[in-house]
């Protein structure tokens, strides 16, 4: 890998060994064991299986470092300076049904600040990665946003309004206020880390979403800040809950953008 730091080394290492058995069950999908975690929320043993072996990697590197992950939930919660922020497969419900679009994502934060991250998609075998003040890369070749200066003609991608959301009826309106607004039609692909590496390599513009899990977009928060692209924060309290309001874009469309969502706010 073009950043070859510790940390780097350690998140990629766990990536590659725990993609090896997510291939195998995406391959096997029939054979999977699925339990409902909650309304239009599955999670499957291709999850547990593929966080176990993360955290087993990351903590036989660095024993004493916290982690947030989306099943366990914390693990050495003391140690607020250093931990790995992770989703296991973001874009669950794409994976359980032979959709390949879905990515294992690892934040690493210190002091409450994400500094390095990886999200890598096993199927297309696409890796971006970015530590900070290093750069942003994509298996290997820098990446960089798109320049895309007008909100009109952009491509934008959101994971839309959520069922159970208190904001539900705004958030919806919102998107539809979006999308006269645009002349490419909005896209909705199912993984947020995903969404945001593809807005850090040019291929979208912006992606916004409301109530999305912080270790959702953990990683690609480094990516796209070291990618040239903005990210912003609405209407939430960090100490609270583990949700996020996030937009985040290139620099050019970023306020003309905020400008129409934070009407919600």
């Amino acid at each position: 890998m073009r950043l070859n730091s510790p940390k780097m080394n350690v998140m990629h290492k766990a990536c590659m060994k725990a993609s090896k058995s997510l291939i195998r069950d995406f391959g096997e999908l029939e054979k999977l064991q699925v339990s409902t975690k909650g309304p239009g929320d599955f999670v499957s043993a291709a999850d547990k299986k593929t966080e176990k072996i993360l955290i087993e990697e990351l903590l036989k590197a660095h024993p004493k470092f916290g982690i947030l992950s989306e099943e366990v939930g914390e693990i050495n919660k003391e140690n607020k300076e250093n931990r790995w922020i992770i989703d296991p497969i973001d874009g669950t419900m794409n994976f359980l049904n032979g959709i390949p679009h879905f990515a294992i994502s690892i934040g690493y934060e210190e002091k409450g600040e994400i500094v390095s991250g990886i999200i890598f998609d096993p199927i297309k075998d696409e890796t971006f990665f970015a530590e900070k003040g290093a750069g942003a890369f994509l298996n290997n070749s820098r990446i960089r946003v798109s320049n895309r200066n007008k909100l009109k003609e952009s491509m934008l991608v959101t994971g839309g309004p959520k069922p159970d959301s208190k904001k539900r009826d705004l958030i919806f309106q919102e998107y539809i206020n979006i999308s006269n607004l645009v002349d490419n039609s909005i896209r909705k692909f199912g993984s947020a880390s995903l969404d945001i590496a593809n807005v850090a390599c040019g291929r979208f513009d912006a992606y916004w979403q409301w109530e999305i899990k912080y270790w959702d977009i953990a990683a690609g928060l480094i990516i796209l800040k070291e990618a040239g692209g903005y990210v912003d924060f609405l209407g939430e309290n960090k100490e609270v809950s583990n949700n996020r309001n996030i937009i985040a874009s290139n620099s050019k469309i970023h306020q003309d953008l905020a400008k129409v969502l934070t009407k919600i706010y």
